[in-house]
C-alpha cells in the first residue's frame, strides 16, 4: 500500500479533503464515538521550532483516539549534533506509526517524508501550514455554512506559510480569495488568488478577514523593516467596516495585538479566532485517522 503524507493541501484531493471536513465536524460533536479509533498507534513529534497549537493539539487527539505522542524537541536529539533529517526518519519510521513534523525548511520536510517509511504530516515549515488551513476551512464552514464563493481576504504578509495554505485552499475549495500586501511581500506559490495593494479596497464585501504576524520565527533580524512596510495593512476597525456586517475576522495565532490586528478587533463578535485554534484538535484527528486507517 501506498504511503500517504500530508506535506501540502496539494496532497489530497477535494473529496478528501471535503471528506476531512466532514469527519472532523463529526468527531468535534460525538468525541467519545472514536476513542479507540487510533488504540495503540504511535505518532513521533518532531519539533525544530517552538510550539503551542501544534503540539498540544496533535497530542491531545492522539490521546483522545487512543493512541500516544512522543515529544521530541531538536535540541534534545543527534540530529542538533550532526544526524541528518533523512537519518532521523529512517530510525523514527522503525519506531512510530507516523511523524509530525514541524520544521524551519519545506526540503527538510520532503526528505523526511523519502525516509521515514510511514506517514509524515506537516506540523508547519517556511513554505506552508496545512493543518492550520484545514482547521480554519472547518471554522469557515462552521460560521458561514458554505465554502464556495466566499470572499477571503488575507492582508499582510503575502509570502508567509499560512498565506500559501490558503491559497492551495481557496484553489480546491472555490473561495475568492484577495491577498493585500506590499510588492515586496507577495506569494511565492502559484495558485487561484486575486492581488490588491490597498487593503480597504480589497476588504470591500469581505465575507472573511484574515491576518498573521508581521515577523515569524526565523525572520527576527529584519524585525524593524518588515513592520514599517506592512503597518497600513493592520487588521483594524477601518478595515473591518469595509467588509459584510457578518464578516469573520481569524487569525493563526501567536498574535501580536496592536500590531498585524487590533485588540478590539480580535476580541469582537466577528472573531472566531479562538474557534480556529481549537478546531486544529479536530481536523488533526481526522488527518491522522485518515493516513493511519487507510
Amino acid at each position: 500500500m501506498k504511503i500517504r503524507h500530508l506535506l501540502t493541501l496539494n496532497d489530497f484531493s477535494r473529496k478528501e479533503i471535503d471528506d476531512i471536513l466532514r469527519q472532523a465536524a463529526v468527531m468535534k460533536k460525538s468525541p467519545a464515538g472514536f476513542r479507540r479509533a487510533l488504540y495503540g498507534r504511535t505518532l513521533a513529534m518532531l519539533f525544530a521550532k517552538p510550539s503551542t497549537r501544534t503540539r498540544v493539539s496533535f497530542e491531545i487527539a492522539m490521546f483522545q483516539l487512543g493512541g500516544h505522542a512522543v515529544n521530541l524537541n531538536f535540541s534534545e536529539m543527534q540530529v542538533s549534533r550532526g544526524e541528518t533529517i533523512a537519518d532521523t526518519g529512517r530510525v523514527l519510521g522503525r519506531y512510530a506509526d507516523a511523524i509530525m513534523a514541524r520544521l524551519h525548511r519545506h526540503k527538510h520536510l520532503e526528505e523526511l517524508a523519502k525516509s521515514a517509511g510511514v506517514p509524515v504530516i506537516n506540523g508547519l515549515t517556511d513554505l506552508c501550514h496545512p493543518c492550520q488551513v484545514l482547521g480554519d476551512m472547518l471554522t469557515i464552514k462552521e460560521n458561514l455554512g458554505t465554502l464556495k464563493g466566499r470572499k477571503l481576504v488575507f492582508l499582510g504578509d503575502g509570502s508567509s506559510n499560512v498565506c500559501h495554505s490558503l491559497i492551495n485552499a481557496s484553489s480546491m475549495l472555490e473561495l475568492d480569495m484577495f491577498v493585500s500586501c506590499p510588492r515586496r511581500y507577495q506569494p511565492k506559490i502559484k495558485g487561484s488568488f486575486k492581488l490588491v495593494s490597498n487593503p480597504k479596497e480589497a476588504a470591500k464585501s469581505a465575507d472573511i478577514l484574515y491576518t498573521d504576524v508581521w515577523v515569524s520565527m526565523g525572520q527576527e533580524r529584519g524585525k524593524a523593516m518588515r513592520i514599517r512596510a506592512l503597518k497600513q495593512y493592520q487588521l483594524n476597525s477601518s478595515v473591518l467596516g469595509q467588509a459584510k456586517k457578518r464578516c469573520i475576522v481569524m487569525h493563526c495565532l501567536p498574535a501580536h495585538r496592536n500590531q498585524e490586528i487590533t485588540s478590539d478587533i480580535m476580541d469582537s463578535n466577528n472573531s472566531v479566532i479562538f474557534q480556529q485554534a481549537e478546531n486544529r484538535l479536530h481536523v488533526q484527528k481526522a488527518v491522522l485517522v485518515k493516513l493511519l486507517k487507510n
